[in-house]
């Protein structure tokens, strides 16, 4: 459940605040996150011919079902929410997924339903470790962008390096591999990630024996510096999101122990004022 930030605070009454109630109580929410599981599922088992052949109806059958219960679902926060429900990103994601789901099987926008899959993604806004997670992710993007932009320049002077030195070779092999700015850029990549690069450094060696040394420095740079750059940035954004949850559950636990202390003030203070109201009438008899 994502509630919009500006009820955080508010108590709905009345058929309202009965709507809110369920449709923030867990049991709802599991039974939300439980049909998003299965109707993963099911649009998986769609693919296969054999099983839509046996089993397409009752599949069809269950996706209405699951595409109904989203729809009363956001319905119902909708009622509870009014306009403020979009002002929580998470709800607008939920709704937008809603809106893909119900758009028609046939005509020209039959391709938009293969978009049904990202229904599951509707978990990472039911499941508040994975909304960790992904704010995390999102925390980290400006960091990540200046990396990416750095690794773009690194790219783009050994692809002009590559291209200038190892393209001039007239091996067909080469020319494969380094005819121009686009395959050199396409060729590093495939060395960056360590996927067969003996296959790319082998026959470039083969004619330029110091070649060696540029595959050893571009995969030092690239594959163990700035790609651990970006998991380094990832695991900072997520220490940042736990300290800060942490932070924010210990002024909570604060708020309670104060507001539990002043609960117990006030009720001493209201003993007291019972025994000397009871003090003053005594005395008034006497």
């Amino acid at each position: 459940m994502v509630r919009p930030t500006n009820l955080q605070d508010t108590e709905f009454t009345g058929l309202r605040g009965r709507v809110a109630t369920l449709v923030e109580h867990h049991k709802f929410t599991n039974f939300i996150a439980g049909l998003i599981i299965l109707n993963a599922i099911t649009l998986g088992l769609e693919t296969d011919p054999t099983v839509k052949l046996f089993y397409g109806r009752f599949l069809s059958i269950f996706d209405y079902f699951v595409i109904a219960a989203f729809t009363v679902e956001i319905s119902l926060k909708l009622f509870a929410y009014r306009l403020s429900f979009f002002r929580a990103g998470w709800n607008v994601f939920d709704f937008l997924i809603v809106v893909i789901s119900l758009v028609p099987s046939g005509g020209p926008l039959t391709v938009l339903r293969v978009l049904r899959v990202f229904r599951i993604l509707r978990l990472m806004s039911i499941v508040p470790s994975m909304r960790r997670v992904l704010k995390a992710l999102f925390d980290a993007v400006p960091g990540m962008a200046s990396i990416l932009g750095i690794m773009l320049i690194i790219f783009y002077i050994a692809a002009v390096v590559a291209t200038k030195i190892f393209g001039t070779h007239p091996d067909p092999v080469m020319q494969g591999l380094y005819g121009d700015l686009g395959h050199s850029m396409y060729t590093l990549f495939q060395v960056m990630t360590l996927e067969d690069w003996p296959d790319v450094a082998a026959p470039t060696i083969a004619h330029f024996p110091w070649a060696w040394i540029y595959f050893i420095l571009f995969i030092i740079v690239t594959s163990f510096a700035v790609l651990n750059l970006f998991v380094g940035i990832i695991v900072d954004a997520m220490d940042i999101v736990h300290d800060f949850e942490e932070e924010d559950k210990a002024v909570k636990d604060t708020i309670i122990r104060e507001t539990e202390g002043l609960h117990k003030d006030m009720q001493a203070i209201q003993q007291q004022m019972t025994e000397l109201r009871t003090l003053i009438v005594e005395q008034k008899k006497k």
